[in-house]
């Protein structure tokens, strides 16, 4: 009762956030800004300064690329156009000539960046580099890198008019071929959360793309959410009551990466007396672990998450809940008889995916619900194994933020990674 109390207070305050940040109800934001790449704008867009109480890691504005190279790797930055016309940025530390490649998919809000926020000696994608694999970083459209398009510009409603189903039939089969070519060979895949949900969606509906991918590793993997809890659960169930009261059709930005963000990052939640409250509102979506988080990288974080996506990828999770399926954009009855002859969306059907895959899941995941998630593994027909990470409160983003990630999660995800290198 206590942690369902916070969630609702928790969302109650991401909404209020969202509305003053973006000065317009409830964070739903119609992009206005040039068509170029957006980490830069972000930093130096109109906003609150930063002045001496506030926390100076340079981390803070550092990009992917510049990151990487900060710890002494290599950094590739790479484009990718998608069959419907997005430029997407792939992020890369190269490996030696013929070491495997692997695809390194991020979660809803996020961008590569998530991957090494956890510095070198627990960041998975500095793991896997000193592991000797060729390590290639997504962006998925709509984040930070990756809000180019060869027709549209970010101000144009029809640049958002795509959901995480859009993200797996253009997105990563786009990335897997370019790689692929690029590394003349087949490659590994780790998704993490929504990450997960594209690549259900592309190995489901792409058998030619999902063939160069010899094995898949889902960590928090998404793909029914009726079970969600906590503060996403709630502003999700808000979002299909008010869908239609609000007229909203999901065709605008949701949660770009501000300075107002950044600010409050570096200026507030960097405050002992404060790092709490902002701790428990991202706890409150994710589920509560403060063993596992380390609350002074909350600035560098926030400089860096939320990093953007289109209203209707998050519309598109909500209607989970209350389909209580895994299944295509809902449009309503009229829009779903013209686009797909039925009433209703159709499912995706997971059985068509010959990938092998594993699972990695914790118990207290508020979004990767443990029923959800076992529901989703026993349909695939090509099973390696479901792993639950041996922590009774690992949450959503401690596979990727955790202290103990390393010892948790990479010392069982490694070896079974090898055995299809």
């Amino acid at each position: 009762m206590m942690i369902k109390k916070r969630s609702i207070l928790c969302s109650l305050a991401i909404l209020a956030l969202a509305k003053v940040v973006f000065g317009i109800p409830y964070g739903f934001n119609n992009a206005t800004s040039s068509n170029k790449i957006d980490r830069e704008s972000a930093a130096t867009s109109q906003g609150p300064s930063r002045g001496i109480f506030c926390s100076s890691n340079p981390q803070e504005d550092m990009t992917t690329i510049e990151l990487i190279k900060s710890f002494g790797y290599p950094a590739e930055e790479h484009y990718v156009k998608t069959e419907d016309g997005y430029v997407l940025a792939l992020h890369r530390i190269p490996g030696k000539k013929g070491s495997a490649p692997i695809l390194l998919h991020h979660a809803l809000l996020e961008s590569s960046f998530v991957w090494i926020i956890n510095g070198k000696e627990k960041g998975l994608a500095f793991n896997l580099a000193d592991h000797g694999y060729d390590v290639w970083m997504a962006n998925s459209r709509g984040n930070t890198y990756s809000k180019n398009h060869e027709n549209l510009s970010k101000s144009d409603s029809e640049f958002w008019d795509f959901s995480w189903h859009e993200m797996g039939i253009y997105d990563v089969p786009a990335e897997i071929d370019y790689i692929s070519a690029l590394t003349k060979d087949r490659l590994l895949y780790i998704g993490h959360s929504m990450g997960t949900t594209q690549f259900f969606v592309m190995a489901s509906q792409k058998p030619e793309t999902a063939a160069k991918v010899k094995a898949m590793f889902a960590l928090a993997p998404v793909g029914y959410t009726h079970h969600i809890k906590g503060s996403f659960g709630i502003l999700g169930s808000m979002l299909t009551n008010i869908e239609e009261f609000l007229n909203i059709d999901g065709r605008r930005e949701f949660l770009p990466q501000s300075s107002w963000l950044h600010f409050g990052g570096s200026c507030v939640c960097n405050k002992p007396i404060l790092r709490t409250i902002c701790e428990n509102l991202i706890m409150s979506t994710i589920g509560f672990n403060a063993q596992q988080f380390n609350a002074s990288m909350l600035p560098v974080i926030l400089s860096h998450t939320p990093a953007g996506t289109s209203l209707k990828t998050l519309m598109h999770y909500a209607q989970g809940i209350s389909s209580k399926d895994f299944r295509m954009y809902d449009y309503g009855k009229e829009k779903n008889l013209a686009k797909y002859n039925d009433e209703k969306p159709p499912a995706y059907n997971i059985s068509k995916i010959q990938v092998p895959t594993a699972f990695f899941w914790g118990k207290n995941d508020f979004l990767a619900i443990p029923e959800d998630v076992k529901r989703l593994y026993d349909q695939l027909p090509n099973k390696i194994a479901s792993v639950e990470v041996d922590h009774p409160r690992f949450n959503h983003l401690d596979f990727l933020w955790g202290r103990d990630a390393p010892k948790l999660v990479f010392s069982r995800l490694f070896p079974l990674i090898a055995k299809y290198r």
